[in-house]
């Protein structure tokens, strides 16, 4: 459905939506305010929106039981189909919790995992650019929308995340900071990865709000344990008493997802499979021979196939799985000849 389309169906025929009848009749359709969407979308290349029903849709989200029914994304749409692991923790953290988040977004980004957090001060900021150090992909999620830079410190933050990952909300784009809207956020940091880690927390620290979603919804919980003085651990101490797993490496981190990282890359399967009658409409030659043997960012192969990145990026999972490519971080390496 393009765009023009759906403007009409949205003001004309509005039961013609894939929503359920429930849904539908509890809805009030903005009109203006979907065209601001749309025209926001449409404004640059790297503008996104996902409902549940889009391809590119991230999977584990889906499965959460108040999964956000819109999401504005900016930036590398591909990052959304890299397996993630969320970095929570204090706004202000000591530098040892720093140090602490930073080594192990790096060394999870090494390993080919995005990594997901708030871009707020302190843990989260730390991750996010560890994660940008070692050329990896980072999605940030706001609690405001997002062409709304929070806090302001963090405006270069911004822009470089967009360039090898994405910020995203479920607020309209030019919503601006409202102290409720940063714990709902919570929900779609946790519900996005495979496991949440909590690095440097008190006992009244809003990153444990994601903890306890990502128990609900469940997923991992992960700890980093801290000093017993000044009580600035407290928090994570508390979740390792009640099961999350300790954790002083990404190893920890990586020995526990198997299983959750298996069944992400399936249900992308499954969404995206490509039968065999299609696969001569499909340019799998053409994209395989643009992946070399050391790694090729995910922009150079869609600018040699000339196809659009959803399609490529569907293509390119069916490689992975059938044995052809590996995502690494900063794109694709070859592993075997055709």
């Amino acid at each position: 459905m393009d765009v023009e389309e759906l403007r009409q169906r949205l003001e004309y025929e509005p039961q013609g939506l894939p929503l359920s009848a429930n849904l539908l009749a509890k809805c009030r359709i903005d009109v203006d305010k979907v065209e601001q969407a749309l025209t926001w979308q449409q404004s640059q290349p790297n503008h996104y929106i996902l409902t549940p029903s889009d391809p590119l849709y991230p999977p584990l989200l889906q499965q959460i039981s108040d999964a956000p029914l819109v999401l504005f994304i900016k930036g590398a749409i591909e990052s959304l189909v890299i397996p993630s692991i969320a970095i929570v923790g204090s706004r202000n953290a000591s530098r040892g919790g720093i140090d602490m988040a930073a080594e192990l977004a790096y060394n999870l980004s090494t390993q080919g995992f995005a990594i997901t957090s708030g871009m707020a001060t302190g843990i989260d900021g730390a991750a996010h650019k560890a994660t940008l150090a070692a050329n990896g992909s980072t999605l940030a999620v706001l609690g405001t929308g997002v062409e709304r830079i929070y806090p302001q410190r963090h405006q270069q933050l911004y822009h470089d995340i967009i360039h090898s990952g994405c910020v995203m909300s479920e607020y309209w784009p030019h919503i601006g900071p409202y102290a409720g809207n940063f714990p709902k956020r919570n929900r779609i940091v946790s519900g996005l990865s495979l496991g949440t880690v909590v690095v440097e927390a008190s006992r009244k620290s809003g990153s444990l709000i994601s903890t306890r979603l990502a128990m609900e919804q469940n997923r991992e919980v992960f700890a980093v344990p801290g000093s017993v003085l000044g009580g600035y651990s407290q928090g994570c101490h508390d979740l390792i008493k009640n099961g999350a797993k300790l954790v002083e490496s990404a190893a920890d981190i990586i020995e526990e997802l198997g299983s959750l990282s298996d069944y992400h890359l399936e249900q992308l399967h499954q969404r995206h499979h490509i039968q065999d009658n299609d696969i001569c409409d499909l340019p799998f030659p053409s994209l395989l021979a643009s992946v070399g043997y050391e790694t090729t960012a995910i922009d150079a192969v869609v600018e040699d196939s000339g196809k659009p990145i959803d399609l490529v990026l569907v293509q390119m999972l069916e490689l992975e799985l059938q044995g052809w490519v590996a995502a690494v971080p900063g794109g694709y390496v070859r592993l075997k000849r055709s």
